[in-house]
């Protein structure tokens, strides 16, 4: 196990991330900032701090990690066979919240595919994190998972790192809070056509705008490529997280109460009806948070709204069902996986 390296008040942003270049260069874990969330990084070329993350974070090994690196010139250094559409959203999007998924070269290990020969790309846009990747190199990438326990939360500032994740990496690099808020798109060019594989950061319609053409979802295709966050149940909180449809959330919110249950609630409308507390009570039974009826401003600080209700130990966290369309397909994805224990039909 190792120590986390404390960052000095007097220590420059330029410095600490000259002394995270300079870990990973050793073949240290560290933990850095994306526009996405933090990630939990290691050397491409590193195996056994590749490995480490995968004990770090207690996930599978065969699930690949996604490759970061700092400049378009180096796409061919990592993958092979790149189409020209793959290419046109990369000019486009990257640097940006996109992963694309490819025929990988000889230079991606196989202990970041996961043992496939496919290979998830992105260029992160965050100043700290193309800064990091720049000091490495050119024939240098850093390979990273979000920086939680597998299935869990994923951090959207350091201050969400929980404690085993600190207690076993070297830096944790703070960057800030992530502007985008939840994980990157990811879209694989595997096939002969582009495949949705997970919503993310850019909306689909962006992307099928940008190709002319309508993207397949991997969930009406037969797709065998293993990708960051497919499992039915991700994204967790401790706490059970609920999601129900704007009619009966009235309901499950009557039954909690009944059963002197504590727990919170993220709504979108003003149709709830909540019984007054006062004051004197001890201990608040609810709370109520209403969310924004954007889209980006929803998926922006969903992660950090459930990371402090988690830290209050509810008994319950009840979600009001956001809108049934297209832009807000990456949001429905984070909230059916968080809640697949407690999945409400």
């Amino acid at each position: 196990m190792t120590t986390t390296t404390s960052i000095a008040k007097t220590e420059s942003l330029t410095e600490q991330i000259f002394k995270a270049a300079t870990l990973l260069q050793a073949g240290k874990n560290i933990v850095f900032p994306t526009e996405t969330v933090y990630g939990l990084g290691a050397d491409i070329t590193h195996s056994a701090a590749v490995n480490r993350i995968f004990q770090i974070k207690e996930r599978p090994i065969t699930h690949p990690l996604i490759v970061h690196f700092a400049d378009l010139e180096q796409i061919s250094y990592w993958a092979e066979n790149i189409p020209s559409q793959a290419k046109k959203l990369m000019e486009y999007f990257w640097p940006g919240p996109l992963t694309i998924i490819l025929p990988k070269s000889r230079h991606v290990p196989y202990y970041v595919t996961g043992g496939q020969d496919t290979v998830g790309l992105r260029i992160p846009d965050h100043p700290v994190a193309i800064t990091l990747m720049k000091i490495l190199g050119l024939q240098k990438a850093v390979v990273a998972p979000s920086a939680n326990r597998f299935g869990r939360l994923s951090p959207t500032a350091a201050t969400h790192i929980s404690d085993e994740i600190r207690s076993n990496v070297d830096m944790i690099l703070d960057g800030g809070s992530c502007k985008v808020g939840l994980e990157s798109t990811i879209i694989s060019f595997c096939d002969l056509q582009p495949i949705l594989l997970r919503p993310g950061g850019i909306p689909l319609n962006s992307i099928e705008e940008i190709l002319k053409q309508n993207i397949t979802t991997s969930l009406s295709h037969n797709n065998n490529v293993r990708t960051p966050g497919m499992l039915a149940s991700h994204y967790a909180p401790r706490t059970p997280l609920e999601v129900w449809p704007t009619e009966t959330l009235q309901h499950r919110i009557n039954e909690l109460l009944n059963q002197k249950y504590r727990f919170a609630i993220l709504s979108l409308s003003d149709s709830l009806h909540l019984p007054y507390q006062t004051t004197e009570k001890p201990v608040k039974r609810f709370e109520c948070y209403r969310m924004p009826s954007d889209p980006i401003d929803y998926a922006h600080c969903l992660y950090a709204k459930l990371h402090q209700l988690d830290n209050k130990r509810y008994d319950r966290l009840l979600i009001e069902m956001p809108p049934d369309l297209p832009n807000w397909l990456a949001v429905h994805d984070r909230l059916q996986r968080a809640s697949y224990h407690f999945v409400m039909r």
